[in-house]
């Protein structure tokens, strides 16, 4: 039987040139979250099945999880977000942090799902969050990050919108409004999340089998475009005018494309107050990026002290094609300044110029294949390497060297001084 040389389904090999994206796209993940502060961290891909079981949705514990017993016959599964996992570590060491917390991780992560466009079974995630913060101001933060984010790769803010809702607001309406009791509540909730997923006369039909009598004044509230649209005894909530600052907040900071969304709802079942998305404003396109919320009761379940927080989590598969397909992604090339051709036997002797340019900041390739020299530029021209330098007895002893950038076509002699200058500059 032959082996195939395909990847896992839903998984993907990253060649160099992928891992150049990627570690492009990580870099600036980085530079941003430390320009508000935030350190990293990281965790084992591997949990304990019940990190999950009461502290996410039940589509992912029930379909989406890689569960399995391990060889002491332990129920584990492979991380499918990193939300619960943070929170166990905040909880670990809760009365040793000095509040409030920045943390953020770039995890890879695992959900037993069915491969498409924009969802894979295996992804990486930024995962940024701040913990301690009572106040609307963390979850101003939160967004803000987002959409700074979002500029330092280029994005334009008619390019995408940051929709921004409130469970607290939504479980007014539903109980102190519409007195909706618990259950009917959750599965509400769980209804208005696939809305837009369903056709209007199914949503309508299902939502009437849970809220009866109210279904009407329920979609008639489901539809207010703008927070100012709600009915009067909805702002008279406190949740209500925490969403206004929170909008006020936002604009002062040039952040004009976020948008009240009463439909939106996270499909995670520990938010508590607002939650946000980002979507694609491309018609052809039109999806949810990434978003986050408050989850201000999770690091209690761990029989520790609540700890307020806000997080947000941004996956590589769907923001990747967010930049490709509005053109933001630059044109990555391989980290090697220098491919060294060899001219004759000069192998050990050239590893004292090698080191030189290394020494002096340069990565440097050497080609020892002892192929024609012609052979030897076509494959640096392939690589995608800017420059040659030719190495032989003769540049040895004078201490010049060819330098040729394979762009141009243009060759100079320099020294190793004035080859480490040239390309730098």
């Amino acid at each position: 039987m032959s082996l195939s040389t395909t990847p896992y389904k839903g998984a993907r090999d990253f060649y160099p040139e992928d891992m150049q994206t990627q570690n492009y796209i990580f870099s600036l993940w980085r530079e941003v979250a430390k320009s508000f502060g935030y350190v990293e961290y990281n965790a084992p891909i591997i949990e304990p099945i019940e990190l999950y079981l009461s502290k996410t949705s039940e589509e992912i514990i029930n379909e989406q999880t890689y569960a399995f017993e391990d060889r002491g016959g332990r129920k584990v599964t492979l991380r499918p977000e990193m939300t619960p996992t943070v929170s166990r570590m905040i909880a670990g060491k809760r009365q040793e942090l000095a509040y409030p917390v920045r943390w953020f991780s770039i995890p890879n992560l695992w959900r037993y799902e069915r491969p498409q466009k924009g969802r894979l079974r295996e992804h990486w995630q930024l995962n940024m969050d701040l913990f301690g913060v009572k106040g609307v101001e963390a979850d101003h933060e939160l967004i803000y990050i987002a959409d700074s984010i979002m500029q330092r790769f280029g994005a334009q803010r008619d390019m995408y919108t940051i929709c921004i809702n409130s469970r607290k607001l939504i479980n007014y309406i539903l109980q102190g409004i519409l007195k909706l009791d618990k259950e009917q509540c959750q599965k509400t909730i769980r209804l208005i999340d696939k809305m837009h997923k369903m056709e209007t006369d199914n949503f309508t039909a299902l939502l009437k089998n849970v809220c009866g009598d109210k279904t009407e004044e329920l979609i008639c509230i489901l539809s207010c475009q703008t927070l100012q649209a709600l009915p009067d005894d909805v702002k008279l909530n406190d949740s209500y005018k925490e969403i206004h600052n929170l909008e006020m907040m936002l604009a002062r900071n040039g952040v004009t494309n976020a948008d009240f969304d009463i439909t939106l709802m996270r499909g995670f079942d520990y938010y508590t107050d607002i939650v946000f998305e980002v979507f694609d404003a491309n018609p052809e396109n039109n999806r949810s990026i990434f978003g986050g919320g408050r989850y201000d009761g999770l690091i209690g379940q761990f029989d520790v002290e609540p700890v307020p927080t806000v997080g947000f989590g941004m996956g590589d598969v769907t923001f990747h094609e967010f930049l490709n397909s509005h053109k933001l992604l630059p044109d990555i090339k391989y980290d090697v300044d220098i491919n060294v051709i060899l001219i004759g036997d000069v192998y050990q002797p050239a590893q004292v110029v090698v080191k030189q340019l290394r020494e002096g900041g340069l990565s440097v390739a050497i080609d020892s294949t002892k192929r024609k020299m012609d052979k030897q530029i076509q494959s640096a021209v392939k690589a995608g390497y800017p420059f040659v330098l030719f190495i032989g007895e003769q540049e040895l002893e004078a201490g010049q060297f060819n330098l040729k950038e394979l762009a141009t076509g243009q060759e100079q002699k320099l020294t190793i001084e004035q080859i480490i200058d040239t390309i730098k500059s």
